[in-house]
């Protein structure tokens, strides 16, 4: 099997290569918006590395001639001067799914976030639910899966709790009073590749979230407490962090914004963990916080 991935060059992307290159026969296809970005993969005769755009779906069709599936990473938590939630999550979702259709392939995988709701008053939400109906609509078989906070070596999560924990007093949003479901990376990669593997027809929504549900601020303590610490953790409140936010935005585009903000402090519920269904045997938080902390 050929699989495809957008956004190979992300941190997940360079984790699912690995994974796929470590736990299977298949080859990868691996885009990005340009091939120098994906300097760190590994070396392999199985990975093709190709440059991808997707302001052009006929020529994105030509890239993905010959995949199976297609894992769409691609998209940004943050807006830049560049980009937007409509480009970026949108209107790059559609020329994916434009692409697979032209080129005939039988499976996309799309992973979206929990909180995805086309009624959201978060304009992040709203766009990763566009996105959704997009894959979902395509007529095209499809597994979105719907994720959290995602942690492991290199995680943007994972450095945010490495430093919190590494500090005596740590200021953090809200205190930190907010509920996480961390999902460690390499469990989501077993998900995405057993889901190429299965192909279920029509199109199917998952939630998946790691074991333990537990508030930020608990969650800074535990890696703290793993490298023989405490930390006292101090709180900045999220109404003036917004503030804050909202004026810098007028002047310059992208970076943390308010609504970013109330994407990290969101309560990260599942109605359903899809782990059984996705075939993931998930990994016990302590044991994610090991893989990265003690580096």
């Amino acid at each position: 099997m050929k699989i495809a991935i957008t956004g190979a060059n992300s941190r997940v992307g360079q984790t699912l290569v690995q994974h796929i290159l470590d736990n299977s026969e298949h080859s990868v296809l691996a885009g990005a918006r340009s091939v120098k970005s994906l300097k760190d993969l590994p070396q392999s005769s199985r990975i093709e590395a190709a440059a991808i755009s997707y302001d052009a779906a006929d020529e994105l069709a030509k890239v993905l001639e010959g995949a199976d599936c297609v894992v769409h990473l691609a998209g940004i938590l943050m807006e830049g001067k560049n980009s937007s939630y409509r480009s970026a999550n949108v209107e790059a979702t559609a020329a994916v799914v434009s692409a697979a259709k032209k080129a005939s392939v039988s499976h996309v995988v799309f992973i979206s976030v929990i909180g995805a709701d086309v009624n959201s008053d978060n304009a992040y939400f709203r766009s990763k639910a566009e996105a959704e109906q997009l894959v979902a609509n395509s007529g095209v078989s499809s597994t979105i899966i719907r994720t959290p906070i995602l942690l492991g070596p290199g995680a943007a999560g994972a450095a945010a709790i490495k430093w919190a924990s590494g500090s005596p007093k740590p200021k953090l949003l809200g205190g930190g009073r907010y509920t996480m479901r961390p999902l460690d990376i390499d469990d989501l990669c077993v998900a995405v590749v057993n889901s190429c593997q299965t192909q279920p027809n029509g199109s199917t929504t998952h939630e998946l979230v790691g074991p333990q549900a537990i508030q930020y601020c608990d969650l800074v303590k535990m890696a703290a407490r793993m490298q023989g610490r405490e930390v006292e953790i101090g709180s900045f409140p999220i109404a003036v962090a917004k503030i804050a936010s909202g004026v810098k935005g007028i002047f310059q585009k992208g970076g943390m914004s308010p609504t970013v903000i109330d994407v990290i402090t969101m309560n990260e519920h599942a109605e359903h963990n899809a782990d059984a269904a996705l075939g993931v045997a998930l990994t016990p938080l302590e044991q994610t916080l090991q893989k990265f902390i003690t580096q």
